[in-house]
């Protein structure tokens, strides 16, 4: 490989982004004096507190920390690592340091403190019912658990006629409603029968099942989390093997013998007693809120335990990857969870996803995009990275790409827990064995999700080396043979999607360590796909201005072409419109216009010529200069902008231009998708 673009990432030493000028060449590897932030002169990068090595959790062994202010590589948690807030069960181990894990995060003096983590907020369907809500960790959703109530309420409260509470083992559980309370079946009669199998499983609880939450208090009181965590997971004679602490509320699956239990434990580093206070606060049903969290927060465990990866809050398995090598990608199979309450049922979604992997690392892609751009390499690179995700194959974690630091480097050095100093060049050779080629590439940064006790974000350091690509990019979207050749693994009938469903619930049921979690938390899921009687509708009915029956073909629900040359029952004339387009799609703007003219007259239509504009380039800022200026309120009748690719944030600020500011029917037209192709044009 050329050393240019390694000269070109040498020369961005010392460069300010966004600076006018680039300091003279240096050799690869010159090193440019550091003057480290204010108030710290003359250290060496990565020295000082703020820079952290990756702790690598592998086989048991633990990590160097690094020092103090906020800033550290990739965690890199290799072997058996625990969920976000481990469930035990049969064992008492520390939450979210479970199997072969080394010590988690917080190791002091040698001596890992257990780790564990608050109950995250609800996901999926019940987010978009705004069901959760932000708040601190352990605090009860307090309108949720208001329906949840021990023992009879007020006479009559809450109870209408479509009320469908019901009583289990002393506590009123409010099931969800799903249709009017005047119609009594659900069921249609239109049509013809069809037997279904769907992409569920039923959830079993023991019958009479409950949870019971209890609150934990500590005397004196102990700050850290970690360590209360630590003192409840040392009570296994009393609490048992199966139990979920956040370190302030505890989740049992068995009832304990006293409303209020007080047990002693010692602090590690005082010897001191502290008294430890469990009081019973609810007896949660299977139907609640709450206990459906804690469904979904011990099935990810679940497939932890299977060998899958979380990526982007989905599960994939990197065992079961397919290479598609002509195009350097690589496709992991994987699965869409949910577990939600249906009606009277509490019901396991699974749906069959793939992951596109690249082979390519981040490296690649600079010396790649250095080779196109050679004059505006650094503003390139940023944009094309900046929001990227990345997997690290050493670890096989993923981050996102939130800045990148071209005055760093492998070769700098941070400083260790113990005080030495390391580079990341030597630390990633004896840590991993990932010997790292190029020396002179910038560093990628990540921001990541936890925080310091002090509430300083940390912010880990990256080696594009060493890290893969995920995700496609535009242009091989936009590749017929890529999408070809991909969808030979993504695209699947339902008879593989189904048969895949039934190896995957067979898997989870015969795992020994999940087994081992359902029947401590007394869980099991149904053997088989949940099964249905639907129905084939008729096909419906379309009329246009002549009020004959249009006929298409009811199975492709497809009607575009039959009414292309049908006069609409009421069709407005456009006469005031705006087509914005770069000036380098002004061939695709007139080839649209031209179709539209054509479709028009037939489908009674009459469509003016538009006030045409072209921009200069495709920035967002471009677009929204045009609309301010030339759109009329009350006169201009729609809004039509053409862009090259889809551009998710150039798009979201059209539309909100167009939908909140100023109020115009708007239509965003993807060149590559759309009108690339004559012959699709008739078509869109």
């Amino acid at each position: 490989m050329s050393q240019q673009p390694g000269r070109a990432r040498g020369r961005a030493r010392g460069r300010g982004r966004g600076a006018g000028n680039e300091p003279p060449p240096r050799r690869p590897g010159a090193q440019a004096p550091y003057s480290g932030p204010p108030g710290m002169a003359g250290q060496p990068m990565g020295a000082q507190g703020g820079v952290r090595p990756p702790m690598g959790a592998q086989g048991g062994v633990r990590q160097p920390m690094g020092a103090q202010s906020g800033v550290r590589p990739p965690m890199a948690a290799q072997g058996d690592v625990g969920p976000p807030m481990g469930a035990q069960g049969g064992t008492g181990a520390p939450m979210g340091a479970q199997g072969g894990a080394g010590p988690p995060m917080g190791v002091q003096g040698g001596v890992g403190e257990p780790m564990g983590a608050a109950v995250p907020a609800a996901s999926g369907r019940g987010r978009q019912r705004g069901g959760a809500t932000a708040r601190a960790p352990g605090a009860p959703p307090t309108a949720q658990m208001e329906a949840l109530a021990l023992g009879p309420g007020p006479e009559g409260a809450g109870r209408g006629a479509g009320d469908r509470r019901r009583r289990r083992g002393g506590v009123v559980v409010e099931e969800p409603h799903t249709r009017p309370g005047h119609i009594t079946n659900k069921r249609g009669v239109t049509g013809g029968r069809v037997n279904m199998v769907t992409n569920f499983f039923k959830v079993k609880p023991k019958p009479q099942w409950v949870l019971y939450q209890y609150h934990v208090e500590f005397s004196p009181e102990v700050d850290h989390r970690k360590a209360r965590i630590a003192m409840v997971y040392g009570q296994e004679a009393l609490l048992g093997g199966t139990k979920l602490f956040d370190g302030m509320i505890l989740f049992l699956p068995r009832r304990l013998e006293n409303d209020q239990t007080v047990v002693y434990a010692k602090r590690r580093t005082d010897d001191a007693d502290i008294r430890i206070t469990i009081t019973l606060t609810n007896e949660v049903p299977p139907t609640s809120p709450i206990c459906l969290q804690i469904y979904n927060i011990l099935f990810r465990k679940f497939l932890k335990n299977i060998g899958m990866q979380e990526i982007n809050r989905n599960y994939y398995n990197p065992a079961l990857k397919v290479a598609v090598e002509q195009h350097k990608l690589e496709v992991w199979p994987g699965f869409v969870t949910s577990i939600l309450q249906y009606e009277s049922k509490t019901l396991l979604m699974a749906d069959v996803s793939h992951k596109i992997m690249r082979t390519d690392t981040v490296l690649d892609l600079m010396y790649d995009l250095f080779q196109r751009n050679q004059r505006n390499f650094y503003d390139v690179a940023t944009r094309a990275l900046i929001g990227q995700i990345v997997l690290t194959r050493y670890n096989n974690q993923t981050y996102r790409i939130d800045d990148i630091s071209w005055d760093e480097h492998p070769t700098d050095k941070f400083r260790l827990h113990d005080g030495t100093d390391i580079s990341y060049e030597e630390y990633y050779e004896k840590q991993y064995n990932r010997k790292i080629e190029d020396k002179d590439q910038p560093l990628l940064i990540s921001r990541a999700k936890r925080k310091t006790k002090e509430g300083e974000v940390l912010m880990l350091k990256l080696i594009p080396e060493l890290c893969t690509l995920t995700g496609l990019t535009d242009e091989a979207r936009a590749n017929f043979h890529v999408m070809k050749d991909l969808a030979v693994h993504t695209r699947i009938t339902p008879d593989r999607r189904s048969a895949t469903l039934q190896r995957f619930i067979n898997q989870l049921n015969s795992n020994e360590d999940v087994q081992r979690e359902m029947r401590g938390w007394q869980i099991e899921f149904d053997q088989n796909l949940l099964q249905l009687e639907g129905r084939t509708l008729p096909k419906e009915k379309l009329f246009a201005y002549n009020q004959e029956d249009l006929r298409y073909k009811p199975a492709d629900a497809e009607w575009s072409r039959e009414l292309r040359n049908q006069k609409l029952i009421s069709a407005k004339p456009l006469r005031e419109w705006l087509l914005i387009f770069p000036k380098r799609l002004s061939q695709s703007a007139n080839d649209f216009l031209g179709a539209l003219r054509q479709v028009g007259p037939g489908m009674g239509m009459q469509i003016n010529n538009p006030i045409m504009v072209d921009i200069p380039d495709e920035q967002t800022k471009s677009y929204l200069n045009a609309l301010r200026q030339l759109i009329k309120p009350q006169v201009t009748q729609m809004v039509v902008c053409i862009m090259r690719t889809q551009k998710k944030d150039c798009y979201d600020a059209i539309k909100k231009f167009c939908c909140v500011e100023h109020p115009v029917p708007s239509q965003v037209l993807v060149e590559q998708k759309s009108l690339k192709k004559k012959q699709m044009l008739m078509s869109g």
